[in-house]
């Protein structure tokens, strides 16, 4: 899957992909590098984002509903308004995350 120009698949960098209000319903993202990007209002519904580097990236407004965020390094990340619920996020790693206004409690 090609989005935006970027290759979505496992284990693929994505440091930095500019991907606001991208359509990622259902991919799978085990594994991949996703640190500093801009993810703000994306559709990351039932995504598979176990064991992934998603710090500092920006999630604000983002549909998490689902997601296995479990082992993922959220640290700096900007959650502000996402929505988590039924979100797995055993093992995650939230230090210095924004969490304010998410929909769902985070349980890392």
């Amino acid at each position: 899957m090609v989005i935006n120009g970027f290759e979505i698949g496992p284990n693929t960098n994505l440091q930095g992909a500019d991907l606001p209000f991208a359509n990622l319903r259902g991919a799978n993202l085990r594994g991949s590098n996703l640190q500093g990007s801009d993810l703000h209002g994306a559709s990351l519904c039932n995504v598979n984002l176990h064991g992934t580097n998603l710090r500092g990236a920006d999630l604000r407004g983002a549909s998490l509903e689902g997601a296995d965020l479990r082992g993922a390094d959220l640290r700096g990340a900007s959650l502000e308004g996402a929505d988590l619920q039924g979100a797995d996020l055993q093992g995650a790693n939230l230090q210095g995350a924004g969490l304010q206004g998410t929909k769902g409690v985070p349980h890392p």
